[in-house]
C-alpha cells in the first residue's frame, strides 16, 4: 500500500493510496467549505447544494445519475460537515472512469432547476423538522449553538427554517460557483487505481482554475459557558456536558483521542461503567470530540429519565475531577491504546474508510499519515501525555451544559454557580 499526491495546475490536489488486494475503488470530490463558510443569511446552504446537485444536469438526469451506478452495483452519496463537504462513489475498479465522470458532471454542470429547488427545499424543511423531534440529535445542535453563540461555528449543517426557506435560487448558484471550484478541492481515491492515470482523468474533467479559496483567518470563537436548559415534554433528559477542546493540527490531538477514548468512547470507559453498568442510569454515554480549523470541542453526552439527571451530570463532573486530580492508571492508558489502534487497523480493510482519511488529512492538517506511522504516535504517548491534555481542556475553565428534557428553565441553576 502507497501513497501518492499530485497538484494540478487547476488548483486540485489528488491523493490517492493504493490496495492492490481489492478489486473496488472508493473516490471522493472534498471541498474545502462547509456550514461555517456560509454567510448568516444562507445557513444550510452547502447541505442544500448537497441534495441539488444529484437532481441532474445537462447531459443527466437525476435518473440517468441513479442508473449509472445501480448498473454497475455501486455507491453514491454525499454528506456534509462544518468544514467541509463530500460528493463520493465506491465501484468496482473498472467502472472508476464512469464514477469519476459522473460525480465531476454533477459537481461542475448541475442544472439547479427551479421545480427541483422548491421540491428540495420542501425535504429539507421535513429534515429540519424531524431532526427538532428527535432530541437526542437536537441537543447536540443546540449545545453548539450555546458554545459558539454568534460565531458560523455555532450554527446547525442543516440551517434554519427561515435561512432554508427564503434563499433563493441565483444565490445558491451564485455560491456554488464561487466556493466549489478546484481552488477548495481534494480528491481522495483509495484501491486498486492507477495513480497517473487518475491523475490525468481528473486534470481533463478539471481542466481550469475556478473558485474562491476558503480562507478563514478571523478570531476563533470564544466558548460560552454555563447551563441552558431547553424545556420539551421529553421522557428522557438529554444533557451535554462540554469545554473548549482543540483544533485539527494541534500536537496533543491524539492524545486527546485516548483521553476521550478512557472517558467515555467505548464500553469499558469510566463513564460507560459508571453510569450504565454499574448504576443503570442509562442507555445511552459517551464521550466525543470535535476539531476545527481554530478550535474545537469536547463533550460528553448522557440520555437518562429526569429524576436521574442531577445524579448523572454529578457523576461526569466526578469522573472528570478524579482524572484531573488523581490522573489516570497504566492499565487504563493501556488499554485505550489498544482500543485505539484496533480500530484503525479494523477501519483500514475498507477503502472507503482509507478514503475519508485521506481526504479529511489533505483538507485539515496536508499530512497524510499512514496507518502504521499513527499507530506509532499512539504508542509514544506517555502517561504525562494524558495528564497535559487532561489539563489543558478539562481543566480550562469551565463547561457548557444544555439540558433537553421536561424542566423549568432554572432547574439546574445551582450546577451554574
Amino acid at each position: 500500500m502507497r501513497f501518492e499526491q499530485t497538484t494540478l495546475d487547476s488548483g486540485a490536489t489528488v491523493v490517492t493510496e493504493t490496495m492492490s488486494e481489492v478489486r473496488s475503488v472508493s473516490v471522493g470530490f472534498w471541498f474545502d467549505v462547509g456550514a461555517r463558510d456560509e454567510p448568516d443569511a444562507m445557513a444550510g446552504t452547502s447541505h442544500f447544494l448537497e441534495h441539488l446537485l444529484f437532481k441532474g444536469t445537462p447531459t443527466r438526469s437525476a435518473k440517468d445519475i441513479a442508473d449509472a451506478f445501480d448498473a454497475v452495483g455501486g455507491d453514491v452519496n454525499a454528506f456534509t460537515g462544518k468544514e467541509y463537504t463530500c460528493y463520493y462513489s465506491r465501484v468496482i475498479d473498472d467502472d472508476l472512469p464512469m464514477a469519476l465522470d459522473v460525480l465531476a458532471d454533477m459537481i461542475t454542470s448541475s442544472v439547479l432547476d427551479p421545480d427541483e429547488l422548491e421540491s428540495e427545499r420542501r425535504v429539507i424543511l421535513e429534515e429540519i423538522a424531524m431532526h427538532e423531534d428527535a432530541p437526542d440529535e437536537l441537543v447536540h445542535d443546540l449545545f453548539y449553538r450555546e458554545m459558539y453563540d454568534g460565531h458560523a461555528l455555532g450554527r446547525p449543517v442543516l440551517g434554519y427554517n427561515e435561512t432554508i426557506s427564503e434563499v433563493q435560487r441565483d444565490r445558491v448558484a451564485d455560491y456554488w460557483r464561487e466556493r466549489y471550484g478546484t481552488s477548495n478541492l481534494v480528491v481522495a481515491a483509495a484501491g486498486n487505481l492507477d495513480h497517473a492515470a487518475l491523475v490525468a482523468r481528473v486534470d481533463e474533467l478539471f481542466d481550469s482554475r475556478g473558485g474562491k479559496r476558503t480562507l478563514r483567518t478571523g478570531s476563533a470563537p470564544t466558548p460560552g459557558l454555563g447551563i441552558r436548559v431547553h424545556k420539551r415534554p421529553t421522557e428522557q433528559a438529554h444533557i451535554v456536558i462540554g469545554t473548549e477542546g482543540l483544533h485539527h493540527g494541534h500536537p496533543d490531538r491524539h492524545a486527546l483521542t485516548v483521553l476521550d477514548t478512557i472517558l467515555g468512547g467505548g464500553m469499558s470507559s469510566r463513564l460507560f461503567q459508571e453510569i450504565r453498568e454499574r448504576r443503570g442510569l442509562a442507555y445511552s454515554v459517551f464521550s466525543y470530540r470535535s476539531l476545527f480549523a481554530d478550535t474545537g470541542t469536547f463533550a460528553v453526552y448522557a440520555g437518562t429519565t429526569p429524576q436521574n439527571a442531577e445524579t448523572v451530570m454529578d457523576i461526569v463532573h466526578t469522573e472528570i475531577d478524579s482524572i484531573l486530580t488523581e490522573g489516570i492508571t497504566e492499565v487504563e492508558l493501556a488499554k485505550a491504546k489498544g482500543h485505539v489502534k484496533g480500530s484503525l487497523v479494523l477501519s483500514s480493510e475498507d477503502p472507503g474508510s482509507r478514503m475519508n482519511r485521506l481526504g479529511r488529512q489533505q483538507l485539515t492538517t496536508g499530512e497524510i499519515q499512514s496507518i502504521d506511522e499513527l499507530i506509532e504516535r499512539f504508542d509514544a504517548l506517555t502517561m504525562d501525555d494524558i495528564g497535559r491534555v487532561a489539563a489543558d481542556v478539562l481543566g480550562s475553565g469551565g463547561f457548557k451544559t444544555t439540558i433537553v428534557g421536561p424542566f423549568e428553565e432554572d432547574a439546574f441553576d445551582s450546577y451554574a454557580a
